[in-house]
């Protein structure tokens, strides 16, 4: 049976049909401003690009219709999509009313200036908190006033912008839907980021007991720049998750978004295995809102695990939330320059013994570690002590540092020219990640004999080599 096609509302407006509706909402759930003037730029070339033809699409804008807060007679129109574009065209409206109307070179058309006018009566001023949001609609305002300030930006262009520049809109009553159909439209090949599409689904999947906390939970994923979420996943997440399962890692993209969706607590049928995630979910919640709280002050985190079924909605982003803040842990710590120079923290290097000290500052300063097959290396490294700390914590973390460095950097001395294939090859051929996946105590991963190796490798990783001959792991 196929599924129903969600009830909505659909057709074109023109830019000036768009701005001047007043219930015309940024929900706080919905990222920061995030584009530049680099965006505004190329947005206002096309529109001088195709200024002779009748209309010219700008994208598309995706509607969730409700009642008003405030006033339940009234309603409003969450922005669920065509956010960024529709806050720089509001921008670009204000600096023409700013620039054009009462100025040293004000406008003559009496239409257009009726249109301004109305405009700046009608439209909506959204208030961010985000600093990021903030900073971007300064600078974006100021490039914006800059283009319809030139003599070149005539009364013409300003018709065409406000009266045939459109965009298609799609409204619906259902917030589920609003989402479903966002990642619908966006599956189908916009060049989203795969963690784009994830937020998406996951919004969707909160339980209407959660509904109340969904800006809170989102908080920290929207203040994160778009960048690091995606290294955050390609990087990272992605790769032990795949490899974890023995499945190759190389590129992540939305035909793996499957790999971090999973079960929703509230619609799944009670499943056996879905009965120790539920369990878990509950009492985290019941323990944390318990009165007692109120007079220990204490909570306790839900316990997630890099290979766990994901639980879908508000654990999702509480767990990309707690991974983030555990590989930018494990970074400070790990990855300085001067190890364990990052300050107090969870993870504390003070009684690393054996080779482990000498073996992160070799690995964080010797000359060639960023030429691009010694960062893949580095990754293997990283993730696969990234997955041993997530799994046994501290415990044994010496010997798992001198275990992951010979397994990984064995690579490094085997071969003259890695590249991305060779990383994800090896892991597939020799594969500690099953090992630690499997793994019941550190034991079980630090007992596997690694193999001694014959190197041909070049004078550039000399300090490398040097480590694996004091280990007896290099003749």
């Amino acid at each position: 049976m196929t599924e129903a096609t969600p009830q909505l509302k659909k057709g074109v407006l023109t830019v000036k049909q768009l701005l001047e509706d007043s219930s015309l909402t940024i929900p706080e759930y919905q990222r920061p401003y995030k584009w530049t003037p680099r965006n505004i730029n190329q947005l206002f070339a096309d529109i001088v690009l195709h200024k002779d033809k009748s209309a010219y699409r700008l994208g598309t804008v995706v509607f969730h219709q409700e009642a008003d807060d405030k006033d339940r007679s009234k309603i409003k129109r969450n922005i669920v999509d065509g956010q960024q574009r529709t806050l720089s065209l509001m921008l670009a409206v204000r600096a023409l009313i700013n620039e054009r109307v009462d100025s040293y070179r004000p406008i003559k058309s009496q239409d257009l200036l009726k249109t301004l006018q109305t405009l700046g009566d009608c439209m909506v001023d959204p208030v961010f908190n985000s600093l990021t949001s903030q900073s971007n609609l300064h600078n974006n305002y100021l490039a914006v006033s800059r283009i319809v300030s030139r003599a070149e930006f005539t009364e013409e262009l300003i018709d065409f912008l406000l009266n045939k520049c459109q965009v298609v809109y799609f409204e619906l009553n259902n917030i589920s839907e609003a989402f479903q159909f966002f990642d619908s439209q966006n599956a189908r090949g916009r060049d989203l980021e795969p963690h784009d599409l994830l937020k998406a689904f996951h919004l969707r999947e909160f339980t209407n007991e959660d509904e109340g906390l969904k800006a809170e939970v989102v908080s920290q994923w929207e203040s994160s720049e778009t960048e690091k979420l995606a290294k955050l996943f390609a990087n990272y997440l992605f790769r032990i998750r795949n490899w974890s399962r023995g499945a190759s890692a190389r590129y992540f993209g939305k035909e793996h978004t499957h790999l971090f969706k999973g079960v929703n607590i509230d619609r799944t049928d009670r499943y056996p295995f879905v009965e120790q995630l539920r369990m878990t979910h509950y009492f985290v919640d019941s323990y944390n809102r318990h009165d007692h709280r109120k007079m220990d002050d204490n909570r306790i985190a839900f316990p997630f695990h890099l290979d766990q079924m994901i639980i879908n909605g508000r654990r999702f982003f509480e767990m990309i939330g707690h991974y983030q803040n555990e590989i930018d842990l494990y970074r400070a710590t790990f990855a300085t320059q001067e190890t364990g120079s990052a300050g107090p923290s969870a993870y504390t290097l003070s009684q690393l013994d054996g080779y482990a000290r000498r073996i992160l500052e070799t690995i964080n300063s010797y000359g060639a570690r960023h030429r691009t097959g010694d960062r893949y290396v580095r990754s293997l490294f990283d993730c696969l002590m990234i997955f041993f700390i997530d799994k046994f914590g501290m415990t044994e973390v010496s010997r798992a540092i001198e275990k992951a460095f010979i397994w990984a950097y064995g690579l490094r001395l085997k071969m003259q020219v890695l590249q991305l294939a060779s990383m994800d090859n090896y892991v597939l051929d020799n594969n500690m990640f099953l090992l630690i996946k499997e793994a019941t105590q550190p034991a079980d991963f630090l007992a596997v004999e690694l193999t001694v190796l014959q190197s041909t490798a070049g004078e550039k990783v000399d300090d490398i080599k040097k480590l694996f001959q004091e280990m007896r792991y290099c003749e």
